[in-house]
């Protein structure tokens, strides 16, 4: 029996999105996915504000000593069940920042992560293909069945191509 996600959740996934310490580009390509030219609100994914009323967590950047808490606390308020999405090198290993003094590392390092999308930054459709699997994953917690294999959940998109390959690149 195949379920739908307003099935399982009575309404469309919504996500809120936290910097952690991260140089902003991610966060650029993020409000892109939000134009009308990717425009993720057409898979019925609504961005908000609040994480009480989230059912996915987007993170960017690397965790540092200062924000780790405040990411705990971010992960703390959201329902259950609920998905983490690491966007960027950054949130998997720390990204140009790892190795400073202050940088823990990826956001495993203190919160679990269900889907990375790589990427510095991702592509706006690497993003897309990350939430679309988040919204799989938060089917299958809502379900009760296990969220994932064992190991995470890594998106991989191919550069775009054809004859408007360059002008899709310089958008």
């Amino acid at each position: 029996m195949a379920w739908s996600v307003h099935e399982l959740l009575g309404r469309s996934p919504w996500f809120v999105h936290y910097n952690c310490n991260s140089c902003n580009g991610c966060d650029i390509e993020l409000l892109a996915c939000l134009t009308p030219l990717y425009d993720v609100e057409r898979f019925g994914m609504l961005h908000v504000g609040n994480p009480k009323h989230a059912d996915i967590l987007v993170v960017t950047g690397s965790v540092n000593h200062r924000n780790a808490r405040v990411l705990q606390n971010v992960y703390a308020q959201l329902p259950t069940p609920h998905v983490v999405v690491g966007l960027g090198v950054c949130t998997s290993s720390g990204g140009v920042f790892a190795g400073s003094y202050n940088v823990l590392g990826g956001v495993d390092k203190v919160i679990p992560v269900d889907v990375f999308v790589p990427g510095c930054p991702p592509r706006p459709e690497a993003m897309m293909d990350g939430f679309l699997r988040a919204v799989e994953i938060l089917k299958r917690k809502s379900a009760g069945l296990p969220s994932a294999p064992a190991e995470k959940e890594v998106i991989t998109v191919a550069p775009p191509s054809g004859p408007h390959a360059e002008e899709s690149d310089a958008a």
